[in-house]
């Protein structure tokens, strides 16, 4: 690991700033981020190039969420760099390929980088995909009886401000999960628990599901990709744990339990 010195926090670009990590982010950081999104004090707008040299402007560290396009992350981080920007903290995902395109453009900028791999967030039950199916009372997705390890996106928030102000992340990449792997009909009996409200759950046929979320808006490829990473977990590719929230933090990460009783649920 670098032994490189701890970044100043004072000058912290947080990209996707209202998003569900990119505001916890901002949240643990206080006075040290400058939150940016398209909304924000600070313009930051991936589609917009002339928004990109006035958002990093006297940064130091970026933690970015990175656009649909990995050519689009490359002009950036090079912007970034060029600016001042000495380090890169990447929200990937699980099962990225160790070429994958957005994790090159951070590793290769020239700054220090580090890599993080998180499983499906709890907070897709109450803040985003499966909101709404589980308030209207039936969830349909095509993950069978399929575990995975759901994680808090509030321990994604802790690892990625650790590694943006901290010494000894560079050069790391954090697979991130929770501490235990349960399925949909597991987590939605316990939504159910929580709330009284039942809620069917459906497994669907791929094909259904995808459409279902072109019908919705979703671009083609990222209706794909969902659609793909639920597979993967009907087909128990992705039951397993990742330890990287206790290799940066010292604890383990927060249970399915412990999100219930700080979400929209509670």
């Amino acid at each position: 690991m670098s032994t490189s010195s701890a970044i100043n926090t004072s000058s912290i670009l947080v990209l996707g700033a209202t998003g569900k990590t990119g505001r916890r982010v901002t949240g643990i950081l206080g006075p040290a981020a400058r939150p940016a999104s398209r909304s924000a004090a600070t313009t930051f707008d991936w589609s917009d190039s002339d928004t990109w040299e006035p958002a990093v402007a006297g940064t130091t560290a970026v933690y970015v969420v990175p656009p649909d396009n990995p050519l689009l992350l490359a002009d950036f981080v090079r912007v970034a760099v060029k600016a001042g920007v000495t380090r890169l903290v990447l929200l990937s995902m699980r099962g990225a390929p160790d070429d994958d395109p957005f994790e090159a453009a951070v590793k290769d900028s020239g700054a220090e980088w580090t890599i993080l791999r998180p499983t499906w967030f709890m907070q897709n039950f109450d803040e985003d995909l499966f909101a709404a199916p589980v308030q209207h009372g039936e969830l349909a997705v095509p993950a069978g009886q399929g575990i995975h390890p759901f994680i808090d996106v509030a321990d994604i928030a802790e690892v990625a401000v650790a590694a943006l102000t901290q010494p000894g992340h560079h050069g790391q990449t954090y697979d991130l999960s929770g501490p235990e792997a349960l399925s949909f009909p597991e987590m939605l009996a316990r939504i159910v628990a929580v709330t009284g409200n039942p809620v069917l759950y459906s497994d669907v046929e791929p094909d259904e599901f995808a459409a279902s979320l072109r019908g919705l808006g979703y671009p083609d490829e990222i209706a794909d990709l969902v659609t793909m990473l639920l597979v993967r977990v009907r087909t128990g590719e992705e039951a397993y744990l990742s330890d990287g929230v206790k290799r940066v933090l010292g604890r383990e990460p927060r249970t399915f339990a412990d999100y219930l009783g700080s979400s929209k649920f509670a």
